[in-house]
């Protein structure tokens, strides 16, 4: 029995607009909040009209000054796109205002397509490269300052807000592991390396001033309604989101459609429900079934749900739903 967590995206619907996802993610945080959820996430994504997340220490702020006690953080901050200093001083910033509250999540991929990398202005290659040591800087900047420390993060230093990594292939498994620090797996989109992503981590932890001994957080897409029908019909926009991406049709979050016949051919159905294969959609029942199977398969410590369900009031229900669960009930009544 783990905690449950939500990973945010600020979708941007059809027919609404930037400000009405910003509020839909303060609406989405108090809700998870009320409903016993452990953490919740924002992802920085850039250049992309169906996600209005990419300032996102802003929305992290904008989430955790609406909520008392969840845990707010980054999942996460794409660190080649940002001098380790900057990201100190935003989160060390967010630790003042929201004591205990934050995370910081950090991801090593861009979160956008080449060129709008290029135009966050920093060396991509260099940012890349350099991430391990990103990594390490970002640490000392966070912590207590060394007497011969020549530059201090202000606010950031002795904030010591928790590191998560964040990764979808191997490479973050073994730095995570270096470092002692929690790993988080973007199986909600990125399945194939997760199980050998999790041994690598685990068999290779190093324990560290923040983390004893490993944990692990993979993350599912999850849509959960009254009937298996209904959740199929709002997935419907989560497909049509995956499609528009490899097709590099940049459209905000669609509504959902009736059926997916006529909308994907066949290679595109096949690359789509392989890469959602872990998504969690269905009436209680159903979802309940899904998560039991895929946390025996992979032995987290915490679950991290991506919603995407197009009417803020059915991802409320939704939220609502999941937190019914058996699964996690049981869980929030250890964490009492």
């Amino acid at each position: 029995m783990i905690p449950f967590s939500i990973l945010d995206l600020s979708p941007v619907a059809e027919g609404s607009s930037v400000s009405d996802a910003l509020d839909q993610s303060r609406r989405l945080a108090q809700k998870a909040e009320a409903c016993g959820y452990q953490r919740l996430w924002l992802a920085e994504h850039h250049g992309m009209p169906g996600i209005a997340s990419a300032a996102t220490a802003v929305v992290i702020g904008h989430v955790a000054a609406a909520t008392r006690h969840i845990r707010v953080g980054s999942g996460g901050v794409m660190l080649p796109n940002h001098a380790p200093l900057v990201i100190a001083e935003q989160f060390g910033t967010l630790e003042a205002l929201f004591p205990g509250r934050i995370d910081l999540g950090l991801g090593r991929a861009p979160g956008t397509d080449m060129r709008t990398a290029r135009a966050l202005r920093r060396n991509l290659d260099a940012g890349a490269d350099s991430f391990p040591h990103d990594v390490v800087e970002l640490q000392r900047l966070l912590g207590s300052p060394r007497e011969d420390q020549a530059i201090l993060a202000v606010p950031g230093m002795d904030a010591q807000v928790p590191i998560w990594l964040l990764g979808s292939s191997l490479y973050s498994a073994h730095l995570a592991a270096a470092l002692g620090l929690p790993y988080a797996f973007a199986s909600h989109f990125a399945p194939d390396m997760l199980i050998d992503a999790l041994a690598i981590y685990r068999e290779r932890f190093q324990p560290s001033a923040q983390l004893d001994k490993p944990y692990a957080m993979v993350g599912v897409m999850g849509v959960c309604a009254p009937t298996d029908a209904e959740a199929e019909h709002l997935f419907t926009s989560a497909q049509q989101q995956f499609i528009n991406l490899r097709r590099n049709v940049r459209t905000r979050f669609p509504r959902p459609v009736e059926s997916m016949d006529g909308v994907w051919n066949e290679m595109e159905r096949m690359s789509v429900e392989h890469t959602l294969r872990y998504a969690a959609v269905g009436a209680p029942a159903t979802v309940e079934a899904k998560l039991r199977s895929f946390l025996k398969e992979t032995q987290a410590d915490e679950l991290i749900i991506s919603m995407p369900v197009h009417d803020i009031d059915k991802r409320l229900r939704s939220v609502e739903l999941f937190a019914s669960l058996p699964l996690m009930r049981q869980a929030d009544a250890r964490a009492a």
